[in-house]
């Protein structure tokens, strides 16, 4: 993976993935490369069972690539192995200029929270440091993090502009030093 990354993480109904589909098609129809990687608590069905490329998986083969005019996808069962870390995942992708994860919450990873109280759920931002800006629907608490930007979920545009300003600031790379802890 090369260019640059960030998580977009949150409790499930929150938004992110609303908010993730506005993302790209604006970052996309402006030229630039988009990857993402949705990471699923569930079984991932690509095929229906009965059809030959499940079949031939189910027969045994680590990996089937099914390809078609249109597409291909590569299914690796992991049998016995363990969930490959985020990082050897992304060493699969072809390079982008963004990729967007959307998952992977407690990753060492730049991030955007999108964060809706109404859900009932804590917010996450006041125990990750390599959270860079909260979306949200309520207004910024008075104790915010200082350097955490605070953006109204419900301006998706200016949600697009804290990220554009964030890539041309290369403040989305992927730091090897891991800043401190929060207490």
């Amino acid at each position: 993976m090369q260019g640059q990354l960030l998580g977009v993480i949150g409790w499930s109904g929150s938004g992110k993935t609303s908010l993730l589909e506005y993302l790209v098609k604006e970052l996309a129809a402006s030229g630039k490369q988009i990857n993402i990687v949705k990471h699923s608590h569930h079984d991932i069905i690509i095929e229906p069972p009965q059809k030959d490329s499940a079949r031939l998986r189910l027969a045994g083969a680590a990996e089937v690539l099914l390809a078609s005019p249109y597409r291909y996808v590569i299914t690796r069962e992991l049998r016995e192995e363990a969930e490959p870390p985020l990082s050897d995942l992304l060493l699969r992708m072809s390079p982008a200029d963004l990729t967007l994860v959307e998952g992977y919450k407690w990753e060492a990873i730049p991030k955007l929270e999108v964060h809706r109280p109404a859900l009932g759920k804590p917010a996450i931002y006041p125990h990750d440091v390599y959270i860079l800006a909260v979306a949200s629907d309520i207004p910024a608490p008075a104790n915010l993090r200082a350097g955490l930007a605070w953006l109204d979920l419900n301006q998706s545009q200016q949600v697009l502009d804290w990220l554009l300003a964030a890539m041309q600031n290369n403040l989305l790379k992927k730091s090897a030093n891991k800043p401190k802890e929060l207490p």
